[in-house]
């Protein structure tokens, strides 16, 4: 495969976590053990808003993301789902080598495994809006960091959220220098007064921590200027859906994201479901976590998820564009067919199994 987008490894990055394949621990009850005929299938998923919910989705009992266990949606579904956690660069390599059925993935980095493994995006899991940030000290504007460098991960949706705001601006894109650097290792430079690090371009929680710890931080622009450009999702591949239960594997997934969700929007258990998905991402408190998803906006209802998957521009401009960034950038070698329920794509984005979700 590829050198993958190392785009969401918060896992790897922040909490040095290990790629174990196995569930974490679950507190949730009602689980059962799974017949001998019940197919089982693997979602590989690392820690980040919208994809901790499915370690949440395990540890509140909706699934049981254990081999041989069912949770209550599993149960209704007839498939077992097994949960590889693991930091993102790992996960992406699972799918490219198909070890897992499926992965949370963004929309930039599902376009150089399809190439090999046809893939198909049933379920956008959130969006960027202000999560990825370009941060800079003693500099107040755009204008002022021509000619100074920023560090962050290139090839990247860091790089991406980069230039596309040059562009938006108006601004020759050579004018302003990008220098690969890890994004925590930027992130700490800046926070430890590094005198050479005038500007960077992180995600969160780096965004947060920075600005918390740094005086004179600032946000120079943001992701909240390209909405809907970065998207997080979850993708299965094509082979994997034609396996006796795929379909139903797909079905279970996209349940279990809303159940999820509709926890978080209960004034009863939204605090504690928040909490909950902090506890994954980066131990961050409560307080944090709603600043968090007003940044990374979920595609909570099968609704939101429709309203972009069958959006002219998502389809018409922004995937389209996406595409041609990763290509000129040398992060495909070439573009893979893109389609919207086309099972003929290379990179398909279905609306089968959301629809069936909200018909249910």
């Amino acid at each position: 495969m590829l050198k993958p987008i190392l785009y969401f490894s918060v896992a790897g990055l922040m909490l040095a976590a290990g790629c174990s394949k196995s569930a974490p621990s679950t507190s949730g009850g009602g689980s059962t053990s799974a017949p001998g005929s019940t197919p089982t299938f693997s979602l590989a998923w690392s820690e980040y808003p919208s994809w901790s919910v499915f370690g949440v989705a395990h540890e509140k009992g909706i699934i049981d993301g254990e081999e041989g266990k069912l949770g209550p949606i599993e149960e209704k579904w007839g498939v077992d789902i097994v949960l590889k956690e693991a930091d993102y660069d790992t996960c992406l390599t699972y799918f490219g080598s198909s070890e897992t059925d499926a992965v949370c993935i963004t929309n930039m980095d599902t376009l150089a495994p399809s190439l090999s493994r046809d893939a198909v995006a049933i379920l956008p899991t959130s969006t960027s809006v202000g999560a990825d940030a370009c941060i800079a000290v003693g500099i107040d504007s755009l204008d002022g960091l021509k000619g100074k460098p920023t560090y962050g991960l290139e090839m990247s949706v860091s790089q991406y959220c980069f230039e596309r705001n040059l562009e938006l601006q108006g601004k020759t894109i050579a004018d302003y220098p990008f220098k690969n650097m890890d994004p925590g290792a930027a992130a700490q430079a800046m926070q430890s007064n590094q005198a050479d690090i005038e500007s960077i371009m992180v995600w969160n929680p780096f965004v947060m921590q920075t600005l918390r710890t740094r005086d004179g931080a600032k946000v120079i622009f943001d992701s909240s200027t390209i909405p809907e450009e970065i998207i997080d999702m979850v993708v299965i591949g094509k082979d994997a859906l034609a396996k006796e239960g795929g379909e139903a594997f797909a079905g279970a997934i996209v349940e279990a994201f809303y159940e999820v969700n509709k926890m978080m929007a209960d004034s009863t258990t939204g605090d504690d479901t928040l909490i909950a998905i902090g506890q994954k991402f980066s131990s961050l408190s409560l307080e944090e976590m709603k600043e968090v998803v007003k940044q990374t906006r979920f595609y909570g209802t099968p609704e939101a998820a429709l309203a972009l998957l069958t959006s002219e521009k998502f389809q018409n401009e922004t995937m389209p564009q996406v595409s041609s960034f990763c290509e000129s950038h040398g992060i495909v070698a070439s573009k893979p067919v893109i389609g919207f329920n086309k099972d003929d794509a290379q990179f398909n984005f279905t609306t089968k199994f959301i629809e069936a979700a909200k018909a249910k």
